[in-house]
């Protein structure tokens, strides 16, 4: 059986996140085919491997189980090739064919880890360290994308402790309103907010600032807010099928996407043209190569009300694994269900290796 360690929790605003997508992967894993090592990393960055009953980890309560979790941590020596279990009988070295990092955001998907997993050459599913750090910061993918000559929002970049009332008249000279403000590095919408006016820019961007030392400000679109998945290694690459999400607020917050209260419904394929279904495809595959993707993205986009237009939002190189994220459901849509996903990320990871 093929050894695969999956990691999950971390330091970032989305570690509550990671638990529900890391209890998706295990359940969906096929466990006749893979031996599973199953790592939770605490929001103070403490290392565990945890033995327990998988179904402690949505909610948190396997960090309370002392029986079954051993202090931990990934060995960056490529002799080792290992991750270290620390316990009263000694250290034990475990040595995965294969990590899953199942981690969001900050020190998750930003390229740390990928850093980490390269240095004890352990084979890993998802992007590398520049294309993760690049990714991950939406500054940059801008930067990378425009040169790819794919259509954006206008964007405006503030610096935590720059003059805010210079950046604000910039702003709206350049963007107006309404507009939106994001953190640089964060995903799941956290510190995103919503600005219609001068007050409530400048309370955004202070928000923002909390999460992150850059600010991004974009322009408003009104239109279709699509997604879709993509799949492969250099430019052998397989799309999803394109999905819609139809939030029942004025944007899709964090509480539209996880609260089980929220009223937001999802259509795939969405209904668009299906020439504009295409070309956002092909979009998000020139997205993808741009960035020097390997594993897995979902690439997000916008298609305008009144022309039709595509926008390019950003791309989320590790997304959700959710019982209702769009990624997997978005390859289930063109026949890859949820344990062929897996076992396809898996190959993926080896492949590159090689």
């Amino acid at each position: 059986m093929e050894k695969i360690c999956v990691i999950f929790g971390g330091q970032s605003p989305e570690h509550d996140i990671s638990r529900l997508s890391v209890t998706s992967v295990i359940e969906n894993l096929n466990k006749e085919k893979y031996e599973l090592y199953i790592i939770g990393i605490t929001k103070d960055g403490e290392w565990f491997l945890y033995t327990g009953d998988y179904k402690n980890i949505k909610d948190g309560a396997w960090e309370s189980d002392t029986e079954n979790k051993k202090k931990a941590v990934i060995s960056p020596d490529a002799k080792d090739k290992a991750i270290l279990v620390f316990d009263e009988s000694g250290v034990k070295k475990l040595r995965p064919d294969v990590i899953f990092p199942v981690l969001h955001g900050e020190y998750g998907e930003d390229g740390t880890i990928q850093g980490l997993m390269e240095l004890s050459h352990i084979p890993y599913v998802g992007m590398g360290v520049m294309a993760s750090a690049n990714g991950m910061d939406k500054t940059l993918s801008k930067v990378v994308f425009q040169n790819a000559k794919i259509p954006q929002a206008d964007w405006y970049v503030y610096s935590k402790g720059g003059d805010m009332d210079e950046a604000v008249k910039a702003i709206e000279a350049q963007i107006g309103y309404p507009c939106f403000v994001k953190p640089a590095r964060t995903g799941s919408s956290v510190g995103v907010g919503k600005a219609h006016d001068r007050a409530e820019l400048k309370s955004a961007i202070e928000n923002a600032a909390k999460f992150d030392r850059k600010v991004l400000i974009e322009e408003n679109i009104e239109g279709h807010e699509v997604e879709t998945a993509v799949l492969g290694n250099g430019k052998d690459i397989r799309v999803g099928e394109v999905g819609e999400i139809k939030p029942d607020v004025e944007f899709y917050d964090f509480d539209a996407k996880y609260s089980s209260d929220s009223k937001t419904s999802l259509e795939i394929p969405a209904v668009i043209p299906e020439e504009t279904r295409e070309k956002i495809r092909e979009y998000a595959k020139e997205a993808f190569i741009a960035l020097d993707g390997q594993g897995l993205s979902r690439v997000d986009f916008f298609v305008r009300y009144s022309d039709g237009g595509i926008v390019l939002n950003e791309i989320n190189t590790l997304p959700g694994f959710t019982n209702i994220s769009m990624y997997p459901k978005l390859f289930a849509a063109v026949g890859i269900d949820y344990p062929s996903l897996l076992d396809e990320l898996i190959s993926l990871a080896k492949e590159r290796v090689k």
